[in-house]
């Protein structure tokens, strides 16, 4: 277990609309304002989706490209994008992400069911972008929503090696319809089959946050929050913006004496050389 606590902050997603939450950031300069608030509460990773001008989903390399650099210039925080993007995004597209250099970027191993969508991963895919994350120098966070996930990471890890690093560090997403519950039993069995020496998040979604942080913390997890996550504060209150989701995790964090590891921690965690 370890002494500090990794919050990565989630803060916008492809599924959330700005005009269910107001909180949510669509633009560069509200990313910008939202990553710096983060980081000022306990964050020290930012997951990163992008929006066009009309705030819908996208992944444009033009635009990544200006997030990652408008983030480094005015944050300390490890930016890691999305090559998930949204379900109905290219695997082209998609592998294109690592062009933008990010210091790490989101890996699922595998498909699901997301909802009422199917979020297709198949193993050519995943094993392509592995290697390519290798080749480019990111490091990737393995994001399980199931317990074939799981397999599918050990057979990377034995096929391809480690990743650049040479942390596997993962995320289980649980409370998604298709996916991982998001409750203790399901917690535990599954970091009990994770690689040996593995490091590991966990992510509520909607219901599932407040019972998924807790148990978290005392499995000696890292947590992600934030609003690609969850909408919902507490029962019938709206979430403001992310940054309270993270004040609410350094907080948790701390009560159980595991505080909150800043920018420059994370990165040595996760294998990452020191910020230029």
């Amino acid at each position: 277990m370890t002494t500090s606590t990794l919050i990565t902050v989630a803060p916008t997603g492809a599924e959330v609309d700005k005009a269910v939450a107001p909180g949510l950031p669509v633009t560069l300069d509200e990313l910008v304002a939202c990553a710096t608030s983060c980081e000022s509460a306990g964050a020290a990773v930012v997951h990163v989706h992008v929006r066009d001008a009309e705030a819908r989903p996208t992944l444009d390399l033009r635009r990544l490209k200006e997030t990652v650099a408008a983030l480094r210039a005015e944050t300390s925080l490890v930016v890691q994008l999305s090559t998930g993007g949204s379900v109905s995004d290219s695997y082209a597209d998609r592998l294109r992400v690592l062009e933008a250099g990010p210091d790490s970027c989101s890996l699922t191993c595998g498909t699901v069911n997301f909802g009422d969508d199917v979020f297709l991963n198949p193993w050519p895919f995943v094993s392509e972008l592995y290697q390519a994350t290798q080749r480019c120098g990111v490091v990737p966070e393995f994001e399980l929503f199931d317990l074939g996930h799981v397999a599918a990471l050990h057979r990377l890890l034995d096929l391809h090696g480690a990743p650049y690093g040479g942390r596997v560090h993962c995320d289980l997403v649980m409370g998604v319809p298709g996916g991982f519950p998001g409750d203790l039993a399901t917690l535990a069995t599954a970091v009990a089959a994770l690689p040996s020496g593995a490091t590991w998040s966990a992510t509520g979604i909607g219901r599932a946050t407040l019972p998924v942080l807790f148990a978290t913390l005392a499995a000696g997890g890292h947590l992600r929050v934030g609003m690609e996550d969850t909408v919902t504060y507490a029962k019938g209150r709206p979430v403001r913006d992310n940054a309270e989701l993270v004040e609410r995790a350094a907080h948790a964090a701390t009560l159980a004496q595991r505080p909150p590891m800043d920018a420059v921690a994370a990165r040595a965690f996760l294998g990452l050389p020191a910020a230029g």
